[in-house]
């Protein structure tokens, strides 16, 4: 499982490239400036690194990349829990992203729109880069303490969530402490507000129904003479009323009703009515039985209104919100108590305390039981390194603080050679021991991830001669297991190579182009003796480069298969 295919169109000094890529160790040549880092440059942006106008060609309005790797079975759930198609068997993954002259980015993975996040945590489970400045990173705490615990896959997300849950309760404990006597005005305020308003005890619903009620009974004699003209106008008395007319135009129909059947059912709309019409009678008669002045009743009820208008206006309230009030000011108020029970949020941070303290115990275990086994493998590496004798230690001491990466402070010390102490990493003058003992750590490291292809930017700065073979033949046993491309200017370790690429620059109507090509045989051998730093076509020069690739390769020069194009 590895990356197949690169390709790249008008991306900085590159017009069109395409490169076929295989398993295995694949050295990446070329002359200072060529466009070697380009690639790694554009493979970082495939994997989501942060886009801008500088990847553009001068002159394009826009570059384009995309890369296809073999789907590893570990980003399937990934892409099927994100939305994408996840095809399993052969399938390949594409990933795809332009840049405009503006530096606006668009991606796509498997034909999908992705975003740069979605590209990035897709991309751990692709690649693994290990830049040319590694070694700086070593003398960081964290990066220490972080290469450790990746070295022992530990888990830290438990500790620095326990972490932050203990800094909340212990803060939440002292502000408490701090706030006591603003807390107890605040709670003596909501007590007294709380306590005006349960004066009043209002009901839910109580202010829609008391209102309606008021204008009832303060309306009671319109009301009243309503309902009488109402019933007056359909029973009269004189039998000149509604319900007598609606009678009367109903019988001579019916009586004609076997002669005209339009009559039928014009009698049978006016009976309808007639019911409906006896039944409102009905209704309004028995509302004048029911309805009177009620006084007092109506004096109760303006009492009860003002009492509700007198507390919505002291608290500046619409009426019918002081429910509403009450019930946020008791949810303050119960906040409130929970910020004032000291002995509560004491037990709540001690808690909190012990969780944390638990949980870096834990970590603490497993870093020292990895810690030894991490020095001996590395200790191991440096001594193929120009470095015979030498020995790393990673020292666990106790931190001056607790935090959230837990209680103990992790240290690198690293003696170069036999019969010297070891020291701190970070005072170890030797800009080249440094890079050697990077080197040393990332290929320990590098045989611990997930990525199936694993991508070195010219880590072997600052080595040559037999280190560079040893270096050269590290990477050749990692590609036995994983895919792994290095951007290398060392002859010693391109010559260790399964496959062999070489990256050009040249000026076309007065632009500068980089291309690529596979190297094969009689071209490899010329740029291998290049690289050893004589005329690539000269005897002894090509002498000494196939002396070197035969020694490397245990016979002829490798073959490496691919295409480039170049507009």
């Amino acid at each position: 499982m590895a990356l197949r295919h690169l390709s790249l169109r008008d991306f900085v000094i590159v017009d069109a490239l395409e490169l076929d890529l295989q398993e295995g160790f694949t050295a990446l040549t070329g002359e200072t400036g060529a466009g070697k880092s380009i690639l790694i440059d554009a493979l970082q942006l495939l994997l989501g690194s942060r886009a801008d106008a500088l990847s553009v060609r001068a002159g394009c309005a826009r570059c384009e990349l995309s890369a296809e790797f073999d789907t590893p079975a570990g980003a399937m759930d990934w892409l099927e829990g994100n939305g994408f198609d996840a095809a399993r068997g052969d399938a390949l993954l594409l990933l795809r992203r332009t840049i405009d002259a503006s530096g606006k980015s668009r991606a796509w993975i498997n034909g999908s729109p992705a975003t740069a996040t979605q590209l990035r945590e897709l991309g751990d489970a692709l690649v693994d880069i290990h830049g040319q400045h590694a070694w700086q990173s070593l003398t960081r705490p964290a990066a220490m303490r972080g290469l450790l615990d990746a070295y022992g896959r530990i888990d830290t997300q438990p500790l620095a969530q326990a972490w932050h849950a203990w800094r909340q309760a212990d803060t939440q404990l002292q502000q408490a402490q701090a706030r006591q006597e603003t807390l107890r005005q605040e709670h003596e305020r909501l007590n007294w507000q709380l306590g005006e308003i349960d004066k009043l005890a209002p009901q839910p619903g109580e202010w829609e129904e008391i209102n309606a009620r008021h204008d009832r009974l303060s309306h009671a004699q319109a009301l009243t003479d309503a309902a009488q003209a109402a019933s007056d106008a359909l029973n009269s008395d004189d039998g000149g009323g509604a319900l007598t007319l609606l009678a009367q135009a109903r019988q001579p129909l019916s009586a004609l009703a076997h002669v005209e059947a339009e009559f039928g059912n014009i009698g049978d709309v006016l009976a309808s009515c007639l019911a409906e019409a006896q039944d409102a009678a009905h209704s309004l008669q028995t509302y004048l039985r029911h309805i009177e002045p009620d006084p007092a009743a109506l004096e109760k009820l303006d009492a009860r209104l003002s009492q509700w208008l007198s507390l919505a206006r002291r608290f500046r309230q619409p009426p019918e919100s002081l429910l509403t009030l009450r019930e946020r000011w008791q949810a303050d108020l119960n906040q409130l108590q929970a910020q004032t029970d000291l002995d509560a949020l004491a037990a709540q941070a001690a808690a909190a305390q012990a969780a944390y303290q638990a949980a870096a115990q834990a970590v603490s275990a497993q870093r020292q039981k990895h810690a030894p086994q991490l020095a001996r493998e590395i200790t191991a590496a440096m001594q193929g390194l120009s470095m015979a004798g030498g020995q790393f230690d990673v020292r666990l001491d106790k931190a001056d603080e607790p935090g959230p990466g837990g209680a103990e402070k992790v240290s690198f010390l690293v003696a170069g050679h036999a019969g010297t102490s070891p020291r701190p990493i970070e005072k170890v003058a030797s800009g080249g021991e440094l890079s050697r003992l990077a080197l040393a750590i990332t290929v320990t490291t590098s045989r611990l991830g997930q990525a199936p292809t694993l991508v070195f930017d010219e880590v072997d700065s600052g080595i040559g001669g037999s280190v560079a073979n040893t270096v050269g033949q590290m990477l050749r046993q990692l590609g036995q297991d994983r895919q792994v491309l290095c951007v290398t200017h060392l002859a010693q370790v391109a010559a260790c190579a399964d496959h062999h690429w070489h990256i050009a620059k040249q000026t076309r109507q007065g632009q500068t182009v980089s291309s690529a090509a596979a190297l094969a045989n009689a071209a490899r051998v010329q740029e291998i003796a290049r690289m050893l730093g004589g005329a690539a076509h000269s005897a002894a020069g090509q002498a000494h480069a196939l002396e070197l690739l035969n020694l490397n390769q245990s016979g002829a020069p490798a073959a490496a298969t691919g295409k480039t194009t170049s507009n």
